[in-house]
């Protein structure tokens, strides 16, 4: 071991998270309707595989994007060689307008301020590493993804500080909270350098409120911090309130103050509004030039091939596909979570009202042994190896309330999912027995144990009275 550094043995990834042991465990026993019927569903992976449709017939009907060809002449060699890692301007340019599209066009994006990233993974791995040193601190509301535990520390030594929400106010955060985790930074001599959030909100599966967006701008002005607004779920609110992005309130309150612009930057991907988390395409934009440098040259470490930005860019650059997906992406959307919101509702599990994303924010506090985070992992292993369902539980979310579970629904077909639900009624009409049967059973013991202490209760009366009588007599003889 001594041959190897540190950060090589060091076990701060955040691999051993009950979030990345329920994939483990799924790996081991995948569900598959023919070969394996009886494995364990994935429902801890935030995947959209709804319009893969829309997608391949684009492909199929424009061939010379897939196939590296402009104009019906092959290009190949030309993306083969080599690119600097400033992107393809046809990309950057194309993903900009998308950007735009998803947020009705309330705002626009310069592709000049945009750095191409391997991924969101490393879009907020780099601004890491642009605006905070190791031993700082970035402030996080509460649930929030498990996987920042690596994304954000593991390399940089960036800590993490919760700003604790509540299911009491539907977990928004409020000035309280936000003044809590700075004084709990400055008492562990921490220096924060910002505050991250995810809008939507991953695992809420909610949109952000104006004024919640208005009081992190107000806290960070206040405090001399930077704000980065993870916005990879954009594309996918499916009904009101609609998203608001950090950008439209800076244009709306901040047009005029550059250095509150230049404190806020945005991060982005394709994973979740095209569904192509294999495609490895994220985005920082900032409003920095001194950013937007030093990210750039960051990102020689995890560039986005040029294949893969040349058949983007065709693809994005079509208007009319565009506005179509983003549409139907939507519609689906809403239909998938309402038919997983519904099905949980049939087995007596209630969600977190929700809005966006690939996930619902689930309920099961009724179904704990105890309030408490061991009962969470009780039940949570239940789920996996009884029920055969992966869902990630709270506590790897860091939420401060045990019983509450991020489920997906958009990474399986509807078959799928309709069995999840007949698993999920079934393990809850199991659960409600055995706990019924346990009342009764505890109740008999009860009674029974009543009536032992009535009869004794009733023998100490009269051996009393007996006493007591006896008493009375040698008293009187004894006069």
């Amino acid at each position: 071991m001594g041959m190897l550094s540190r950060k090589a043995t060091c076990n701060s990834h955040g691999q051993d998270s009950s979030y990345f042991l329920g994939w483990e465990e799924y790996e081991k026993n995948p569900y598959d309707e023919i070969r394996n019927p009886n494995g364990i569903i994935q429902m801890g992976l935030a995947e959209n595989q709804l319009c893969f449709d829309l997608v391949e017939r684009w492909l199929e009907e424009n061939p010379d994007g897939a196939g590296f060809k402009r104009d019906g002449k092959s290009i190949f060699k030309e993306l083969a060689l080599f690119q600097d890692y400033n992107g393809l301007p046809a990309f950057k340019k194309a993903l900009a307008e998308f950007m735009s599209e998803i947020r009705d066009n309330k705002v626009t994006f310069d592709p000049d301020h945009i750095v191409l990233t391997a991924g969101a993974t490393s879009a907020n791995e780099t601004l890491m590493f642009c605006l905070a040193e190791p031993g700082d601190a970035f402030l996080l509301p509460t649930p929030y993804y498990p996987g920042f535990d690596r994304d954000l520390k593991w390399r940089t030594g960036i800590e993490i500080v919760p700003i604790q929400c509540s299911s009491s106010n539907g977990f928004k955060i409020t000035k309280p909270a936000l003044l809590e985790a700075y004084q709990s930074a400055q008492n562990r001599n921490l220096k924060v350098k910002g505050v991250l959030v995810t809008n939507p909100s991953n695992p809420l599966g909610t949109t952000i409120s104006t004024q919640e967006l208005n009081l992190l701008l107000q806290f960070i002005a206040s405090k001399n911090l930077h704000l980065i607004s993870d916005e990879i779920y954009s594309g996918t609110v499916f009904q009101t309130p609609a998203f608001v992005s950090v950008m439209e309130i800076l244009n709306q309150n901040y047009k005029h103050n550059d250095q509150i612009r230049k404190q806020v930057h945005i991060v982005y991907s394709l994973s979740k509004d095209l569904g192509l988390p294999g495609f490895r395409v994220g985005a920082v934009y900032s409003n920095d030039e001194v950013v937007v440098a030093a990210a750039t040259k960051m990102s020689s470490f995890g560039l986005v091939s040029s294949q893969t930005q040349y058949l983007l860019s065709v693809m994005l650059s079509d208007e009319t596909f565009r506005r179509k997906y983003i549409r139907e992406n939507q519609m689906r959307l809403k239909k998938r979570q309402r038919m997983l919101v519904d099905g949980l509702e049939k087995a007596g599990i209630k969600c977190h009202k929700g809005n966006a994303g690939l996930f619902s924010w689930v309920d099961m506090r009724h179904l704990l042994g105890a309030n408490t985070f061991e009962a969470e992992m009780e039940l949570w292993s239940k789920i996996v190896f009884e029920v055969r369902l992966n869902v990630s539980p709270g506590q790897s979310c860091h939420c401060s309330e045990p019983g509450w579970f991020r489920v997906c629904f958009a990474n399986m077909s509807e078959a799928t999912l309709d069995l999840a639900m007949k698993r999920f009624k079934a393990f809850v009409v199991d659960s409600t027995t055995i706990k019924l049967n346990s009342t009764r059973i505890r109740s008999r013991n009860t009674n029974s144990t009543l009536n032992q202490l009535d009869t004794k209760r009733k023998s100490v009366a009269k051996w009393v009275f007996r006493l007591s009588v006896h008493d009375r007599t040698s008293e009187s003889r004894d006069r």
